[in-house]
C-alpha cells in the first residue's frame, strides 16, 4: 500500500527518510538473514585468557595512554525504565491474594530491610499510609508497602529509569544509585589529564531529572575522587525509530490514521556513539555495578582490556603506516600474520595484498570482556562469516542463529562464554579521525518481534543491536574476565545478592 502525503509528512517530521521506510516494509516481508558461523569462540580459539604478566603490562600501558593526553569517554546506556525489574512486584499488586504467596515474594518482604532503598520507602509510607513498613507488615497490609515503591505517588520505581533507583547502601548512612557508581567508576579507571568524561544516554522524559539528579552528585566525587567531572547527555534520536506493521506486513496504523513508530532498540545508539569526541570509550549497561568494596576487581580489568586496546591499536597504526609507504614481502606476511593471528580475521580464499591488509586494519577496534557462561541470557562470541567470505570474531545474539540447524544450535548453547556488554572501543583511525561508525554497520542483522498495541498485534523491527550487528565490521578482540566483574540487577530481588550488599 502506498504512503499517502500525511504519511510522508509524519516521516519527514521525525527526520526519517522515505527510503528507510520502504526499506523497513520490505524487511517485515523478507525478514533477516541468519549468519553463517564458523565455531563458537573459546580460549585459544579467539578468546585471550591473559597472564597475571601480562595483565601487569597491559594495566601499565593503559596508565601510560592515559598520560599522553588522549580523551577517555565512560558511554553508559540509561534510558531503559526499570518497570522489567518489578514485574513480579506489580503482578503482586494486582493479585487476588494479599499475603506474599510466592517464593520471590515471600523473599522480597523477609528481607526487605537489606534494599538500600529501604529507608526511603519507609519514610513515604509513613507520609502516605501514616504507617512505617514494619507496622504495615504486621497489620498484613503488604500491597500498600508494594505499592508505595512501585506508584507515582510513592517512589515511583515502577517507572524510574533503572539508573535512579537507590542500589547500594553504605556504612555512612548514605546509599547510591547505578548513575553514582558510574560516577566513581569513571574516576576510577577512565579519568585522563584529571578529567572524567561521562557520557549517559537517557528518554526525553526522564532527562530534566537525570541532569538535576548527576548534578546534585558530581561535586561531591569530583572533590572524593580529585577529578573534573564532564558529563554529557543524549537522547535516543526520532530519525532511528522503525515502523510498526500489521501481520500482513502493512504500515500499522494509529486509531487517527497516523502510523505507528517505536524505538529501533539499543542498536540505535550507533549515532550517539558517533557524536562523542573520544579516541577510547568504554561501554558498560547501567545496572551492571557494584558498592566500593567490590570495585577494585572490576577496575582492575578495564584497565587490562584497555591497555590491550591500546597496544594492539598501536600495532595496527604501524602496520597501516607502513601500507602507505610500500611494505616489502616480508612486511606484508608480518601484517598478515597480526591479522590473522591477534585480530583473529582469517581470510578464506581472500587474496591478502596490501588492499585486503588495509582494509582489514583501518576500522574501528574493539575489546569485549566475556565472562564464563553459567546459564544468564545473552548473546555469546563467536566466529562467524562475514559478507566478504572472510571470518572474524562477532557477539551473536540468539535472534541471529537459524534454530533450525542442529550445529549452530549446539555451537549456541553449549558455547563457553558469554557476553556481560563490557566493552572499550577505539573510534579514531591511524591519521587522527574519527570513523564513521554508522558505515561499519551490518544492516542485514537486525530482528523483527511481536508486541501489540491496543489490543491490537502487531511486529516491531529492532535495528542491529549496538555490540553485535552494529559493531559487525569492527576488529574485535574477546579477553576472558571474571565472573566478578559481572553483576546485573535484572529483577528487584537480585538487589539482595552479596555483591549488591
Amino acid at each position: 500500500m502506498p504512503l499517502s502525503q500525511q504519511d510522508l509528512a509524519q516521516i519527514a517530521q521525525r527526520d526519517i527518510r522515505k527510503e528507510q521506510i520502504e526499506t523497513q516494509l520490505n524487511q517485515f516481508m523478507t525478514g533477516f538473514p541468519f549468519l553463517h558461523l564458523e565455531a563458537a569462540a573459546a580460549v585459544g580459539k579467539g578468546i585471550i585468557a591473559p597472564s597475571a604478566a601480562e595483565r601487569n603490562d597491559f594495566v601499565a600501558q593503559w596508565e601510560q595512554y592515559k598520560n599522553e593526553g588522549h580523551r577517555v569517554v565512560k558511554f553508559v546506556p540509561a534510558s531503559g525504565a526499570a518497570s522489567r525489574m518489578f514485574k513480579n512486584m506489580f503482578a503482586f499488586v494486582d493479585a487476588d491474594y494479599d499475603t506474599p504467596a510466592t517464593d520471590f515474594e515471600k523473599t522480597y518482604f523477609g528481607e526487605i530491610e537489606k534494599f538500600a532503598f529501604y529507608d526511603a520507602l519507609d519514610a513515604i509510607c509513613r507520609k502516605n499510609e501514616g504507617a512505617g513498613i514494619k507496622d504495615l507488615i504486621a497489620a498484613g497490609q503488604y500491597k500498600a508497602v508494594a505499592a508505595n515503591m512501585l506508584k507515582a505517588e510513592g517512589l515511583n520505581y515502577g517507572q524510574l529509569p533503572k539508573g535512579m533507583l537507590l542500589f547500594h547502601k553504605y556504612e555512612d548512612g548514605n546509599a547510591r544509585t547505578p548513575m553514582e557508581e558510574h560516577l566513581v567508576e569513571g574516576a576510577l579507571y577512565a579519568a585522563s589529564n584529571g578529567e572524567a568524561h561521562v557520557h549517559f544516554t537517557v528518554s526525553h522524559e526522564h532527562m530534566e531529572f537525570f541532569r538535576q539528579k548527576v548534578a546534585e552528585k558530581a561535586d561531591g566525587f569530583a572533590q572524593k575522587y580529585g577529578v573534573k567531572y564532564d558529563i554529557t547527555f543524549s537522547e535516543q534520536k526520532p530519525s532511528t525509530d522503525t515502523i510498526a506493521a500489521n501481520p500482513d506486513n502493512t504500515p500499522f496504523r494509529e486509531a487517527d490514521g497516523s502510523l505507528l513508530f517505536r524505538p529501533g532498540g539499543h542498536g540505535a545508539l550507533i549515532e550517539n556513539l558517533n557524536e562523542i569526541d573520544a579516541d577510547i570509550i568504554f561501554i558498560k549497561n547501567i545496572d551492571n555495578v557494584v558498592p566500593d568494596r567490590l570495585k577494585p576487581e572490576t577496575v582492575e580489568w578495564k584497565q587490562v582490556i584497555a591497555g590491550l586496546l591500546v597496544a594492539l591499536q598501536k600495532k595496527a597504526f604501524r602496520y597501516l603506516e607502513l601500507l602507505d609507504r610500500g611494505a616489502t614481502e616480508e612486511e606484508l606476511k608480518e601484517i598478515a600474520l597480526f591479522v590473522e593471528r591477534e585480530l583473529c580475521c582469517q581470510p578464506k580464499g581472500n587474496t591478502v595484498d596490501a588492499d585486503y591488509l588495509r582494509s582489514k586494519l583501518n576500522r574501528p577496534m574493539r575489546v569485549c570482556g566475556v565472562v564464563k557462561n553459567v546459564g544468564e541470557p545473552g548473546g555469546g562470541p563467536f566466529l562467524t562469516y562475514n559478507p566478504d567470505g572472510t571470518v572474524s570474531l562477532q557477539i551473536l545474539e540468539s535472534s541471529q542463529i537459524d534454530t533450525n540447524n542442529q550445529e549452530y544450535m549446539k555451537m549456541f548453547t553449549q558455547g563457553t562464554h558469554f557476553n556481560p556488554v563490557d566493552l572499550v572501543c577505539a573510534v579514531k583511525d591511524y591519521k587522527g579521525q574519527p570513523f564513521n561508525l554508522p558505515q561499519f554497520v551490518d544492516r542485514n542483522t537486525g530482528f523483527i518481534s511481536s508486541k501489540s498495541k491496543g489490543g491490537k498485534e502487531l511486529k516491531a523491527l529492532e535495528l542491529p543491536g549496538l555490540w553485535n550487528g552494529a559493531m559487525s565490521d569492527w576488529n574485535t578482540i574477546f579477553v576472558e574476565v571474571p565472573l566478578g566483574t559481572f553483576n546485573p540487577v535484572k529483577t528487584v530481588n537480585d538487589l539482595l545478592r552479596e555483591q549488591h550488599q
